[in-house]
């Protein structure tokens, strides 16, 4: 069974806009790609992803990118109580706080993000890591 995880939008923007850090989230495509991880975004992550893929390449180019992403990730929704226990949670920025608690319940292993302060804010009940470790992780 492949392994679940989160990809938050810094990573899939690292890969699009090929980013200083691209080569780190091609490896976790890749392994995406070979069904080694399951991939999971939300809509808002989709969201933002789509905001800066337009502003780069056009209309017409960004939904081709985004369309081939969603042939390898699965957009996941937030339920109504999952938000406002996020919203209770001790995470201060409530994008963070709604995505983290959405991988949560949809039982995700890891929230790939290079976001330091979402790492520091994590539960035990979801791994918080690095596109870095979780390639070493995944070696």
């Amino acid at each position: 069974m492949a392994i679940k995880a989160f990809i938050d939008a810094n990573i899939l923007l690292d890969l699009i806009l090929k980013r200083e850090r691209y080569h780190e989230a091609k490896q976790i495509f890749q392994s995406i790609e070979e069904d080694n991880i399951d991939g999971y975004i939300t809509s808002s992550v989709l969201h933002i992803t789509g905001y800066w893929t337009t502003k780069e390449y056009g209309t017409t180019k960004a939904k081709s990118i985004l369309l081939s992403l969603l042939n390898v990730i699965t957009v996941i929704d937030i339920r109504h109580e999952t938000a406002q226990i996020a919203l209770h949670s001790k995470i201060d920025d409530i994008e963070d706080a709604l995505q983290y608690y959405t991988a949560i319940h949809h039982k995700l292993d890891y929230f790939i993000t290079r976001d330091k302060q979402l790492k520091k804010d994590g539960t035990p009940a979801l791994a918080v890591i690095s596109p870095d470790d979780f390639i070493t992780l995944m070696r």
